[in-house]
C-alpha cells in the first residue's frame, strides 16, 4: 500500500455523494430488482464509474474525492445496516420529507452491536485510495443516525432499553470503525451525525419528547458518543461532520438554526472539520459559529445549494464569507456545498453538468478568497 496523501483540511472539498450515472442505476436495477445481473458484473460496472467521478473530482480541481457513494442507495442505512447487531427491513412506507416520502427502508437492531472486520466499506475506501492521485476520503453516518432512525420498537435487545447502554456500546462499535478505516490507510474520514440539526427543529424535538426523550439531553449524549468513537484516533487522522436538515430529490426534511446544538457540536465532539448547511433561511444565521473555538478547527459552510440548479454568484458568497468572519476568524473558514447531490440513489433534480459547475465554484471561491485550495 502507498503512503496515504494526508493534507486535510482543504478550503475547498464536498459532503461526499455524487449524481449516479445511468449505466450505474441500470445496473443496480437490473441486480438489486430485477435479479439479471451477477454482484460481479455489478461491482465491474461501478468500478468503472468511480474511475471516471474520481477523474471528474480531480479535474475541477478538488484535493479530496470520494467514489460517490455510487456502491449505496442510501448515504447511512447501508453502512448502518451492514453493522453487526443491525438489520434493514422493508414496509409499507417510507419516512416523510417537505412533500415526499423516501424509500420504505427500516433499520432495526436485533442483537449486541459491534464493527464487522469486513465490512464492505472498508474495500470502499481501499478502491479510492488506489484510483486517485489526491486524498481519498469516505463519507460514513456518525453514531447518532444508529439512534435517531432507529424506533424504539425496533430496538430488540433488552438492555439498549437503557438509552446510555446503547450509546456506550454505539460509541464502541465506532471507535473500531475508525480505527479499521486508519488501518486500511484513511487519514481523513467524514462521519455525519446530521441529527444534531434535526434537534434544532421544534418538529422534531417534540416527537422526540413524546418518545420520552429530552432532546437536549439527547444533543450532549450524541456528542459524547462522537467524541468517545474518534477520541483515541491516531494524530495524523482527520475527522469531518455534515450536518443538514435532510436531503432527498432535493427536498428536506428539518427546519431551525443551529443555536441550541451549536456548543455540543463545536466544543463537544473533538470534530475536526465542520461541513455545515446554510444555503437557505431554514439554517438560520451565521452567528452560531461565534462558538467555534480558536485554533485549528474549520466550518466550511454550505453556501452553495445541491438542491437547485441555479449557480450561486461569486461576489455573494465572497460577501456571505465576510459576514461569517464577524464570527469566526476567516482563516479557519472554507467552502463546500450544502450537502451531497445524492444522499440516495435517486438524487437531487439537477444534472451531471450542474453538478461539475457547483463544483467548480466551490474551487474557485476557495482560489478567490484562501488563495487555493490547500492554503
Amino acid at each position: 500500500m502507498t503512503d496515504p496523501v494526508t493534507g486535510a483540511p482543504y478550503r475547498a472539498d464536498h459532503v461526499g455523494s455524487l449524481l449516479r450515472p445511468d449505466s450505474v442505476k441500470a445496473a443496480r436495477k437490473a441486480h438489486f430488482q430485477n435479479k439479471t445481473m451477477s454482484a460481479e458484473e455489478l461491482a465491474t460496472i461501478e468500478d468503472a464509474a468511480i474511475i471516471d467521478v474520481i477523474k471528474m473530482q480531480e479535474e475541477v480541481g478538488l484535493k479530496a474525492v470520494t467514489d460517490g457513494e455510487f456502491r449505496r442507495q442510501f448515504w447511512h442505512y447501508d453502512f448502518m445496516g451492514l453493522l453487526t447487531g443491525f438489520e434493514l427491513e422493508t414496509r409499507e412506507e417510507g419516512v416523510q420529507f417537505h412533500g415526499v416520502k423516501i424509500p420504505p427502508v427500516y433499520p432495526t437492531i436485533k442483537s449486541k452491536l459491534d464493527f464487522p472486520a469486513d465490512h464492505p466499506m472498508i474495500a470502499h475506501y481501499k478502491f479510492v485510495a488506489a484510483n486517485t492521485k489526491v486524498q481519498p476520503t469516505i463519507s460514513i453516518p456518525g453514531p447518532s443516525c444508529c439512534h435517531f432512525r432507529v424506533a424504539p420498537d425496533d430496538i430488540a435487545p433488552p438492555e439498549y432499553k437503557d438509552l446510555d447502554v446503547l450509546f456506550a456500546d454505539l460509541a464502541s462499535t465506532y471507535a473500531k470503525a475508525v480505527q479499521a478505516f486508519y488501518d486500511a490507510g484513511c487519514r481523513y474520514l467524514q462521519m455525519d451525525d446530521i441529527f444534531f440539526a434535526y434537534l434544532c427543529d421544534p418538529k422534531h424535538r417534540a416527537d422526540k419528547q413524546k418518545l420520552g426523550q429530552d432532546p437536549d439531553w439527547l444533543i450532549d449524549r450524541y456528542a459524547w458518543m462522537m467524541n468517545e468513537a474518534i477520541k483515541d484516533r491516531p494524530a495524523d487522522m482527520k475527522i469531518g461532520m455534515h450536518l443538514c436538515r435532510g436531503n432527498f430529490v432535493s427536498t428536506y426534511a428539518a427546519e431551525g438554526a443551529y443555536d441550541l446544538a451549536a456548543d455540543a457540536i463545536f466544543n463537544k465532539t473533538g470534530i475536526d472539520i465542520y461541513f455545515m448547511e446554510y444555503d437557505s433561511e431554514r439554517a438560520g444565521s451565521l452567528e452560531p459559529l461565534r462558538l467555534l473555538p480558536k485554533g485549528s478547527k474549520r466550518v466550511l459552510p454550505g453556501f452553495i445549494t445541491t438542491k437547485t440548479p441555479e449557480l450561486e454568484d461569486l461576489d455573494d458568497l465572497k460577501r456571505k464569507f465576510e459576514e461569517a468572519s464577524k464570527y469566526c476568524d476567516l482563516d479557519q473558514l472554507g467552502i463546500a456545498p450544502q450537502c451531497g447531490f445524492s444522499s440516495t440513489e435517486e438524487g437531487n433534480k439537477i444534472t451531471m453538468d450542474d453538478q461539475r459547475r457547483k463544483l467548480e465554484l466551490v474551487v474557485k471561491t476557495a482560489e478567490a478568497i484562501w488563495g487555493g485550495v490547500d492554503k
